[in-house]
């Protein structure tokens, strides 16, 4: 398309992961595999929580929430990636690829909130053991989750908004295989510094305010775990906060590695970015599944649970 004398792209071509048609079909399965996974666990898990009454605490009601997310998240990039897998041409429309990159935004702003809010009621429970259920009331955890889906929905559409109003009209290879904002904004003609300033207050206030809430809330309730005398006691907290300080060391430092580096179609940037949005979604259910006794617990009444026929 052109527009005056300048020619403007009207769609991107996304990295290829392989030439070898063999390969190909290879990772098409593979990837489809881990997304049937991905889906399955966190549909388990968000069934579980909502069928036994043992966990409708806040904790497990921010932890569906998760659970929804990182489903929502995989079927964002997925599904793109194994259509990309077998078709002739890795294009992606623009108009496909920001809205591709507001969702993403969106997921990973929100992510951040509840991850925090999970962090916080942790140490409401552990800390404040007396007042917790005062202090994190059905409405008190309602508005949490709800600023926290709002903060992600405000973020993604700021940046995508920005994004858009830059021009494209030189190359339209984006070094990776979905769309992401920082390769995006390398191939912009026009002056990106507007969003560049936008995504790095957002990674600063957002990344950074949501990372120093996690650590304030672990550095107290470990500083709580190691004043108690009974081993027992200490354990039942460091098995309890476990689960969810796993995931957000695997979400941040994923994040970081994948976002705070230049951005490059190396093998090892690819095994990142694939990592970050395939992968992760995937090991969140596994984690609080397998290391939670009282998630394996729901799960084992539900299936010992006998379905009733009526007649």
């Amino acid at each position: 398309m052109e527009v005056g004398n300048i020619t403007t792209v009207a769609e991107f071509v996304l990295l290829r992961l392989s030439n070898n048609p063999q390969i190909q079909v290879v990772l098409f399965l593979l990837f489809l595999v881990i997304y049937l996974l991905t889906l399955t666990g966190n549909l388990l898990m968000l069934l579980v929580i909502r069928a036994d009454s043992h966990l409708h605490t806040p904790m497990y009601f921010f932890l569906g929430h998760l659970s929804f997310l990182d489903a929502f998240y995989s079927s964002i990039v997925v599904p793109n990636l194994l259509e990309n897998l077998l078709s002739k041409w890795k294009t992606i429309s623009l108009l496909q690829c920001f809205t591709q990159i507001s969702l993403v935004i969106f997921s990973g702003a929100t992510e951040a909130c509840l991850l925090s809010v999970m962090a916080y009621d942790r140490f409401q429970a552990v800390c404040h053991p007396l007042l917790y259920m005062v202090a994190m009331n059905r409405k008190v955890c309602t508005g949490l989750v709800g600023a926290s889906w709002a903060i992600g929905i405000g973020t993604g559409l700021v940046n995508t908004l920005l994004l858009a109003q830059q021009r494209f009209c030189g190359p339209n290879l984006i070094h990776s295989f979905s769309c992401e904002l920082p390769p995006v904004l390398l191939l912009a003609c026009s002056d990106p510094y507007i969003s560049i300033a936008s995504i790095l207050t957002t990674m600063v206030v957002l990344g950074l305010g949501t990372l120093v809430l996690l650590l304030g809330s672990y550095t107290r309730i470990i500083m709580t775990a190691l004043r108690i005398n009974s081993a027992t006691g200490r354990s039942k907290i460091f098995s309890t906060c476990s689960s969810h300080f796993l995931v957000v060391t695997i979400f941040y430092g994923s994040g970081i590695f994948r976002y705070m580096t230049p951005a490059s179609d190396s093998a090892l940037k690819q095994v990142l970015s694939m990592q970050y949005s395939v992968v992760t979604p995937l090991l969140n259910p596994f984690i609080y599944s397998l290391k939670n006794q009282e998630v394996k617990a729901a799960l084992k009444r539900m299936l010992a649970r006998k379905p009733r026929l009526t007649f």
